[in-house]
């Protein structure tokens, strides 16, 4: 049973989307419960998965190779170590949680359901894929599917929206492409797998030329300043559980991808460019949250918002330091969660208001004291409240990335005051400013929605209170990872 594990995490949500088209059309609360039984089989599977994973053994784990296409060196490789498991526990959450947001959704819901199911099949393959080509794979269709989704059940500029993240992802494709090109094409042996791979002895001097290809390949897709601008219209277009997914899991995919191929495979070149990358991390996390302050539409704030975040992320990842790397790691998960929330409430305040603008807004807790709180959760997660996931995971970062460039911290930790103002700000202008007259009527979160809010809050206290039950699983992945830096540096 365990043996087919992954594969089972991998085709559940596959199959799920797969049922879903063939449903009655005119049965149209069918997709959504469908959509729900699939991802509560994804949740229960990763469950399995945690309780199957050796914590002490660490390393690959569960591991499944079968040759598909030898002549070329392509095979259907799978499996996972801590890290991968973090962010496969990461995404049955969301998307179980989004499909929950999701749950008022009536405009062609097959289709709707379908694709978002699709998008998590890449998702969950590209956490643990071993081959190169099955990870790219993977990272296309986790890609592709937010264009359809963007464009046909997105808002306001739409299709400008997804045209132009389709581009930006799609250049981040192509620069990832060449990287993967030239690692498969040096040395004798031509081989997807990444165990074959790393075992090449590439020259410094193809490290160096290599590396910054793969790093704004993924850097792309994680927010990476200044190729982050496709983030913000995107969010601000998406439907809610779209925003929930894109936040949520996929610009983890970029910086997943930064590690675990350009890092692992690349340690020298990793060493050379990473002090002059973590200068446009700063960027990022202040500039982020400079803009995140000035906007009035409430998603662009949490878009920006995200910018910013993944910079902290961006920046851990670029000290190479373990105890930044074993942040920056939480913080992917950490920030993955809060900003699920985020976009949940947007969406549930939206639908009930009609609007985005936050000086359009005012007094909303009275009617909406359960989004209200949850609000806040999300606001106090966000600027780094101690007993929140995100106070563990933003020490971690600043705490290893001090002990390897102090300047550049105590500018990046100024990013968390801007966070504040922007946070505290929206807070009392939404929900405890004067009350609009406009919103006499309406209503708080029904049963589904406190149950999807509920889940995102519990898991980001937990987190807090208790980050060790992450923290154990992600080291198992650093430590190798610091071991070939040092014996490199």
């Amino acid at each position: 049973m365990f043996f087919m594990l992954l594969s089972s995490i991998l085709a559940t949500p596959l199959v799920t989307a797969l049922v879903i088209m063939f449903l009655p059309r005119e049965r149209t609360t069918w997709p959504r419960w469908a959509a729900l039984a699939g991802t509560v089989l994804a949740v229960i599977l990763t469950t399995l998965l945690v309780m199957r994973f050796d914590g002490a053994a660490g390393g690959y784990q569960l591991a499944v190779t079968m040759p598909l296409i030898p002549s070329i060196g392509i095979q259907y490789a799978l499996a996972v170590d801590g890290m991968g498991l973090v962010m496969v526990i990461l995404t049955a959450i969301i998307i179980f949680t989004g499909v929950l947001a999701s749950w008022e959704v009536d405009n062609r819901p097959q289709e709707f359901f379908a694709f978002l199911l699709v998008l998590v099949t890449g998702v969950f393959g590209v956490f643990i894929s071993r081959d190169l080509f099955l990870f790219f794979l993977f990272y296309e269709i986790a890609v592709l599917p937010m264009y359809l989704l963007i464009g046909i059940w997105g808002t306001g500029k739409k299709e400008y929206s997804a045209m132009k993240l389709t581009l930006y992802l799609m250049l981040g494709s192509a620069l990832m492409l060449v990287g993967i090109l030239a690692l498969y094409f040096s040395g004798a042996v031509q081989n997807f797998h990444l165990e074959i791979i790393a075992q090449k002895m590439f020259t410094p001097g193809f490290q160096k030329i290599v590396f910054p290809v793969l790093f704004l390949g993924f850097g792309i897709l994680a927010g990476f300043w200044p190729f982050h601008t496709w983030s913000p219209d995107g969010h601000a277009s998406a439907p809610t559980a779209v925003s929930m997914l894109h936040a949520g899991v996929l610009m983890k995919l970029g910086a997943f991808g930064i590690i675990r191929i350009g890092i692992e495979l690349l340690p020298i070149g990793a060493s050379f460019w990473a002090p002059y990358l973590a200068l446009f991390t700063l960027v990022n996390i202040v500039y982020g949250a400079m803009v995140a302050m000035a906007q009035t539409d409430l998603k662009y704030v949490i878009a920006y918002s995200s910018v910013s975040h993944m910079g902290i992320v961006l920046l851990g990842i670029c000290t190479l330091h373990p105890i930044a790397l074993n942040g920056a790691v939480l913080q992917m998960f950490s920030h993955g969660i809060m900003t699920g929330l985020f976009f949940a409430l947007v969406g549930m305040v939206y639908g009930r208001t009609h609007t985005r603008i936050i000086p359009e807004m005012g007094g909303l807790a009275k009617k909406m004291p359960f989004l209200a709180m949850a609000f806040t959760v999300g606001g106090l997660v966000s600027l780094g409240l101690p007993g929140f996931s995100g106070f563990v995971a933003e020490l971690l970062v600043f705490l290893g990335a001090f002990q390897v460039r102090p300047i550049l911290t105590v500018i990046a930790v100024t990013g968390i005051l801007f966070t504040a103002i922007y946070v505290l700000r929206v807070v009392q202008k939404i929900f405890f400013g004067p009350e609009k007259t406009a919103f006499a009527i309406i209503s708080d979160a029904n049963f589904i929605e406190k149950l999807c809010l509920s889940i995102l809050m519990l898991v980001l206290l937990a987190v807090g209170i208790y980050p060790k039950v992450l923290i154990q699983f992600i080291n198992l992945s650093i430590e190798p990872i610091h071991a070939l830096l040092g014996a490199v540096q």
